[in-house]
């Protein structure tokens, strides 16, 4: 360890003395009786101390009040530098800063809100359009070849008319089954009129939610598709912030949370901080005297009552 480093961390003892011109210096930046007991110094660097007092301002526990002095090279006179007003180690400070979207919670978004996208967002990938596709019964079409190579049909020796027994694959109770209509009931015409009235009043085009949505279920990404006849009206979101999360909602209906709203915009990050050393702006902490609307009085005790 070399000497000036051991010289920068000893405190400079004129300096280190210097209690009372940093208390002064710390009361006239704050108020009388705010600025409370020495809670010791630091040394900054040759001939440079900073002295710390504790902070008895309401709503400011844990702070202290930092005064930096020093002095020239051979002199024995000590300056003051700055007074600050500084979080301790155990000093009461806000929360760090979250984004908002990293503070949005399922439930927060109401109508007319809109809750950016972003472009990798990993609840979404790429849609198949079938723009680059041949049509379904071209000769190159991708879905007959794998029927040609998977030969996925019942292949019979006559016609089925003259079979002793009928094809599996083909029949009626075979579709039944495939569809899942082999129950002892279903649901009726009317029975599907009654629920698809009834979630279209709550997740449908004429809610409030839907009327200032950017665009409708139909085009979004997060929407699951089901089956049946109803596929072609409803469908299940699963976006987990939008309000109809893993309910069956109309497909007119939307919301803020439509997955093509707009593109997340990235944070700004702030630019460094600039510090101008070479003038000095006041800022007094407490106000002038005369700068309220009650006049100044020499009587403490009719001062402590106020104005009416």
């Amino acid at each position: 360890m070399s000497a000036a480093t051991t010289r920068s961390r000893t405190p400079d003892r004129l300096c280190a003395e210097a209690v009372d011109l940093a208390r002064a210096a710390a009361e006239e930046a704050a108020a009388p009786g705010v600025v409370g007991e020495h809670a010791g110094t630091v040394s900054e660097g040759d001939r440079v101390v900073t002295h710390f007092f504790e902070c008895r301002e309401l709503g400011y526990r844990g702070w202290r009040w930092a005064v930096t002095v020093a002095r020239a090279s051979r002199a024995k006179i000590v300056t003051v530098d700055e007074a600050v007003l500084l979080p301790g180690p155990d000093a009461v400070l806000a929360p760090e800063w979250v984004p908002w979207s990293e503070r949005l919670r399922p439930g927060d978004m109401g109508p007319g809100d809109l809750l950016p996208t972003d472009a990798d967002d990993l609840r979404l990938e790429p849609g198949y359009s079938g723009e680059d596709e041949p049509p379904p019964n071209s000769a190159v079409s991708n879905e007959m070849a794998d029927l040609v190579e998977a030969e996925d049909a019942d292949v019979t020796g006559d016609a089925p008319a003259r079979l002793p027994l009928t094809p599996s694959r083909g029949s009626i109770a075979a579709v039944a089954e495939e569809l899942g209509m082999r129950r002892a009931r279903v649901l009726s015409r009317y029975g599907l009129h009654t629920a698809a009235d009834r979630w279209e009043e709550a997740f449908g085009a004429k809610t409030p939610m839907a009327q200032s949505a950017p665009a409708s279920c139909v085009s979004c990404g997060f929407l699951v598709p089901i089956g049946g006849s109803l596929g072609q009206a409803f469908g299940v979101c699963a976006n987990e912030f939008s309000p109809a999360d893993g309910r069956l909602v109309s497909l007119a209906y939307g919301c803020g949370g439509h997955s093509e709203a707009a593109v997340m915009p990235r944070p700004p990050q702030p630019a460094a901080p600039v510090v101008d050393e070479t003038r000095v702006d006041p800022f007094p902490l407490r106000p002038a005297p005369d700068s309220g609307s009650v006049p100044v009085t020499e009587d403490e005790t009719s001062a402590d009552l106020g104005h009416s």
